[in-house]
């Protein structure tokens, strides 16, 4: 749900289609409901939303894989125009899928950030494949208009849940605790409200953007660049790019960093553990950190709409 909406906010898309598959060729189908069953919960928790549908034409197809699929629905709807929406784990282990060169080639694709997983994908066998037809996701609201292959990444909030974990935390309950047959449906109507478009705060951002600034000119970080993003995303107010010298210096600016928002925010942190690219997420304000190279190599700047160093309240 939150990709989907994420999806028609970002790709000025007409509807969001949820396939549900008979069964993931790379899952176990241990631990894996019946397919009409999970087919009903979805669309229970769809319910309410006119621009998600939920199929189960794969089922109908015969399809075990994506390629199969994507392939008889532009031969079926030849007047439409599709989007691959997948999140950035998927695109991690996208190489492991049959013909997954196909895919790209087929449809345009959009790949939402996913946590423990963002780094690895850009950095991945399929985002070096066709990275020259990586589209910035600021100019990515016609993505489904494009001639594939044609591909966007989203640094979306990040949000930590899963199918795996979901299964794996229903089948910890009681089966006395459970409601049937819609077992999921409560948890995710309530994410439902909390994932709608979010107003700017008055003051909290600011306030928080300062600290973050602040505490990275204390740490010696450089060419630090605040970007306001209003007009241009719903996943935060601002966005921070700085850099160190060092994957050192990296790893130290992020514990710096981290131990200055305690008690102010919640804090996400991927990438630390390397200290090429740490991404901290902040609530309102998310912050890249990079070495200065590979700083350059992803150029967020210049995909975010800022220049490259100095602009807008760099850190002197």
């Amino acid at each position: 749900m939150h990709i989907s909406l994420t999806a028609l906010r970002s790709l000025d898309l007409d509807a969001v289609w949820w396939l549900v598959s008979p069964q993931n060729p790379l899952k176990p189908a241990a631990g894996m409901a019946p397919f009409a069953l999970r087919l009903q919960q979805a669309r229970a928790v769809a319910a309410g939303h006119r621009r998600i549908h939920v199929s189960g034409i794969e089922a109908r197809l015969g399809s075990r894989y994506t390629a199969d699929t994507l392939a008889n629905l532009r031969r079926r709807f030849p007047k439409s125009c599709f989007v691959w929406l997948m999140g950035g784990d998927n695109l991690v282990q996208i190489p492991r899928w049959q013909r997954w060169v196909e895919i790209f080639e087929t449809v345009p694709v959009a790949v939402f950030a996913r946590p423990g997983s963002s780094l690895r994908a850009l950095a991945g066998i399929a985002a070096r494949r066709f990275a020259h037809c990586r589209v910035p996701a600021t100019a990515a609201r016609r993505l489904a208009e494009l001639a594939p292959p044609a591909w966007a990444f989203f640094h979306t909030r990040l949000d930590p849940r899963s199918a795996t974990r979901i299964r794996a935390e229903r089948n910890r309950r009681p089966p006395a605790s459970l409601p049937a047959p819609l077992t999921e449906r409560q948890p995710e109507v309530t994410a439902i409200a909390a994932l709608q478009p979010r107003s700017r705060p008055a003051a909290p951002a600011p306030d928080l953007l300062q600290t973050i600034l602040d505490t990275l000119a204390d740490g010696k970080a450089e060419d630090a660049v605040a970007i306001d993003l209003a007009g241009k995303t719903t996943i935060a107010d601002f966005m921070v790019i700085a850099s160190g010298r060092s994957s050192r210096q990296v790893t130290a600016l992020t514990e710096h960093l981290i131990e200055a928002l305690a008690g102010h925010t919640r804090v996400s942190v991927e990438g630390k553990a390397q200290g090429d690219w740490v991404l901290i997420d902040a609530g309102d304000v998310i912050v890249h950190l990079f070495r200065p190279e590979i700083r350059a190599y992803y150029n967020l700047e210049k995909m975010w709409g800022s220049e490259f160093p100095g602009a807008e309240a760099a850190v002197q």
